[in-house]
């Protein structure tokens, strides 16, 4: 997102009640990240405050789910049709789902909406003016703040003069992703629409998406129904559907080659076709590019390392100069513990602690990128360009119309850690206070 905020329009318009901003003049993309734990949205130019406002998240059974998010849709005057047509002004739409920031008369510091983001109403409207579809959005459970980060692996924009077109028209390959325990009670509840086609001009503020992830069970179902075809197994359409077809060609492979016969996919049998058809041992990880809410690119990458959790990072890129072939990058590593059974499917030993120092960096530096593909997002780079970074692959609020969205589950843990402590230093402070009095 790229926030253009001038003198002449008016900064404390961003302020008035709501929090506070600074002055002068600032160009670039800007970050929206929004604490529930301080009940409180930020607005930051690279790693500096220059906004911000008190808002009220979902109480509790109407939880606001955290994680990275952009804007999908944006209106005016919007009314919920779920909870006696509610008005919901300044509506701007996080997830088909129903989440969404949107201005409030009551907005009282603590979680109080039914899922959405409340804002005071000067600030949503404010706010509301200088955003565009497409912009990005995190909620977080605790208090983060951007860093620069720099690192070789973070893509830097470059001039290339390809023999044949850069961006190729790859479908998306979708994946499941975890949200949390328990289902998310949404103030909004209108439909997806069933072709979203999104009006945005193409201009250098349409910035490229990119996400790195693991490969799902899906995308290597994929590529050995594609391989046992070259193979000469029929296994049918590349589809990723583990149908009849597919279990026949599997077992005939498994004959052939002395495996045991059980038709089923594993790691095992991923890494005989991929040897079988001279392909090397069989990807991990998975390079996706989106721009304009529309899929360019999806690649195969390697994640060395892969008993390791990635963990859930997001990066954004400011100051982009193609001249100079430089970009800054800014960063933020978000809690998202996994369920131990997608531990076991990922085969992940080693959880992420997002609040590691130098936790991003640990993360790139277990990344090989091939260099064709390097080249090919560089070509795309421009200001506002981000980049995600996750274990558990495409979720289902990312389709048509959407750019990754990535929803987090918070740390237990953490959670479990921080009400015992509570606990303690409340046992504590009794015990004192009974001491003083006699």
């Amino acid at each position: 997102m790229k926030f253009r905020l001038a003198t002449g329009m008016s900064i404390l318009g961003l302020v008035l009640s709501c929090g506070t901003a600074l002055g002068g003049t600032l160009e670039g993309p800007l970050q929206i990240i929004v604490s529930k734990d301080q009940q409180e949205l930020k607005i930051y130019d690279g790693g500096v405050v220059v906004a911000t406002s008190r808002v009220s998240t979902g109480k509790a059974g109407h939880s606001t789910p955290t994680g990275i998010f952009s804007i999908l849709e944006k209106k005016r005057s919007h009314f919920s049709n779920l909870y006696d047509n509610a008005p919901m002004p300044f509506m701007q739409r996080l997830t088909w789902s129903g989440i969404a920031l949107h201005a409030s008369n009551s907005v009282p510091s603590y979680p109080a909406s039914h899922g959405c983001v409340r804002l005071p109403n000067d600030f949503a409207k404010t706010l509301f003016s200088v955003t565009r579809r497409g912009g990005h959005v995190l909620i977080t459970d605790r208090e983060i703040a951007p860093q620069r980060v720099v690192h070789e692996a973070l893509f830097k924009p470059a001039v290339v003069v390809p023999d044949t077109p850069l961006l190729a028209d790859a479908g998306l390959r979708p994946a499941l992703i975890e949200a949390g325990d328990k289902s998310v009670e949404v103030a909004m509840t209108d439909p997806k629409p069933a072709v979203v086609t999104p009006v945005v001009q193409k201009t250098e503020e349409d910035p490229i998406r990119i996400l790195i992830t693991r490969r799902g069970e899906r995308e290597m179902l994929m590529d050995i129904q594609a391989l046992l075809n070259t193979l000469g197994y029929d296994a049918g359409m590349p589809d990723g559907l583990f149908g009849k077809q597919t279990v026949t060609a599997i077992r005939a492979f498994q004959i052939a080659e002395g495996l045991k016969e059980d038709g089923m996919v594993t790691p095992e049998l991923a890494a005989a076709v991929y040897a079988k058809a001279g392909k090397g041992t069989p990807p991990n990880g998975q390079i996706l590019v989106r721009q304009k809410f529309k899929p360019l690119i999806e690649e195969h990458i390697t994640i060395r390392n892969p008993e390791i959790a990635l963990g859930t990072h997001f990066l954004l890129a400011r100051e982009v100069d193609a001249d100079k072939g430089k970009a800054e990058w800014y960063g933020v590593s978000m809690d998202n513990q996994l369920p131990q059974t997608t531990m076991k499917r990922l085969g992940i030993t080693t959880e992420a602690d997002a609040a590691l120092p130098g936790a991003i960096a640990r993360t790139l530096d277990r990344l090989d990128i091939p260099q064709d593909v390097r080249m090919r997002i560089s070509s795309l780079m421009g200001e506002g360009a981000s980049l995600s970074i996750s274990d558990t692959g495409l979720g289902p609020e990312t389709g048509e119309g959407t750019d990754f969205i990535t929803v987090t589950r918070k740390v237990q843990k953490a959670e479990a850690a921080a009400v015992q402590g509570g606990k303690k230093a409340k046992k504590k402070k009794k015990a004192s206070s009974v001491t003083a009095v006699n």
